[in-house]
């Protein structure tokens, strides 16, 4: 992990300030809450965010329940993309961070038993988008880390929005971006 440390350190120290900002990860609400949501407040709720990540220079965005939640119905249990505003927006419905990473291990083990590492893995649990995101936003209190995530933690900003995910608007997303644009990012690194 230190030479991939290294290299993002590198990476991001030779990037301008705008293009730092390449992919997005909301992470809020159940798949229940999820499936409250009529197709239209979906479409426009994706339109909204993608039209936010893509004004800040990101190309992708994934959208990912908290939480698994009380039993729902089947509406999301496979993974979306689309393209929308200029931006890809990928909607996860995985809420256990532990068996999609176990499952991606798998898949790999599977196809190239030898290729498992950290950059085939990472290429699973992200696909399609080619890089793992800078900026998480957590809908809930920094109380909690939602058990949704495990992988993108390592590298990823985290921001949480106190907010719940009926509530959640392009705003709230707005602020979490601009609060990232303050942060200067160690990616894993500690300041001695």
């Amino acid at each position: 992990m230190a030479s991939k440390r290294a290299s993002k350190q590198t990476e991001a120290a030779d990037q301008p300030a705008a293009s730092k900002l390449r992919h997005v990860l909301v992470v809020g609400g159940t798949i229940a809450e999820w499936d409250a949501l009529n197709a239209d407040l979906w479409a426009s709720r994706r339109n909204d965010l993608a039209k936010v990540v893509a004004h800040a220079g990101a190309m992708w965005l994934t959208i990912r329940p908290y939480a698994a939640g009380p039993s729902a119905a089947a509406s999301h249990t496979q993974r979306v993309v689309d393209v929308r505003e200029g931006c890809t927006v990928i909607v996860d419905p995985s809420p256990d961070g532990r068996a999609r990473l176990l499952a991606a291990i798998d898949q790999l083990r599977d196809v190239a038993p030898d290729a498992v590492d950290e950059a085939a893995i990472t290429g699973v649990l992200m696909a399609p988008a080619p890089v793992e995101p800078d900026l998480t936003v957590v809908l809930g209190t920094s109380r909690q880390l939602p058990p949704s995530l495990v992988w993108e933690l390592a590298y990823s900003e985290i921001v949480y929005i106190d907010t719940h995910w009926n509530d959640l608007g392009a705003t709230h997303v707005e602020h979490a971006i601009d609060e990232y644009s303050r942060r200067h990012r160690r990616f894993g690194g500690i300041e001695t």
